[in-house]
């Protein structure tokens, strides 16, 4: 009976061993990144992030540590999974801040934000966070391939920001909300002047001093309006 009882306990002892064993073993990297481009290649992309990824901690000091992160962060974006993409992206600005793949990685968040950017009535916030990225992006890197992209996204932006303040504004004037709505317009002319929305900001400046009694600033938008905008539609209104 001893006998049997100390066989049974070698035996568990063993095949606990050979599972820790297991455990600890690493996959090899070349392994995983044959698993992490078949399910890219196969667009599994929720499948081809989580091997990357699995690559970066397996090999955290393994020169393509970088590059499974960028490309764990692709992944995601392609999966539409934009929190996914940016927990990567972050982590590999966080670890890797000097690498060459940096100005791509903050395109790529900066994409991220831009693609959760709805309609000026119900704004997120997305559009601050991707106009941020893109601004370091120039900032940064601006010889990078994607400064020039990012460039067009930032103007897109800020004319998307000043109509969402521009829409906000209106609403104020319809409610009478004088101060408010005279705020946000100077706003516009203040921090968003290379704006489509900039002689709206004006015309409706003249209307806001006009409601509320003061001649000499309604009159004062007015001109600037004339003067920087002889030709637009909304310097025509003034006359009307």
């Amino acid at each position: 009976m001893k006998k049997l009882i100390a066989l049974t306990t070698l035996i568990a002892l063993t095949a606990c061993a050979g599972s820790d064993s297991d455990i600890m073993t690493e996959q090899p990297l070349s392994e995983i990144y044959a698993n992490a481009y078949a399910e890219l290649n196969d667009e599994n992309y929720d499948m081809a992030a989580v091997e990357f990824l699995k690559a970066e901690s397996q090999y955290p000091v393994s020169a393509w540590a970088p590059d499974a992160l960028v490309m764990a962060a692709y992944s995601h974006y392609m999966d539409n999974d934009f929190a996914g993409a940016i927990l990567a992206a972050d982590r590999f600005m966080r670890f890797h801040p000097g690498h060459k793949d940096a100005p791509y990685v903050l395109y790529l968040r900066g994409m991220c934000y831009y693609r959760q950017v709805s309609d000026v009535r119900r704004e997120p916030g997305m559009s601050a966070y991707a106009l941020q990225q893109f601004q370091t992006l120039v900032q940064r890197f601006p010889s990078s391939p994607y400064a020039k992209n990012a460039e067009n996204k930032i103007n897109i932006l800020k004319n998307y920001i000043a109509g969402k303040v521009m829409y906000s504004a209106r609403n104020d004037m319809k409610k009478e909300n004088w101060t408010s709505a005279i705020g946000q317009l100077q706003t516009i002319i203040t921090d968003a002047q290379e704006t489509v929305m900039t002689p709206e900001a004006m015309f409706r400046l003249t209307e806001c001093f006009t409601a509320v009694g003061l001649p000499e600033q309604a009159n004062g938008y007015a001109e600037m309006l004339k003067l920087n905008f002889p030709d637009n539609e909304w310097t025509k209104k003034l006359n009307k």
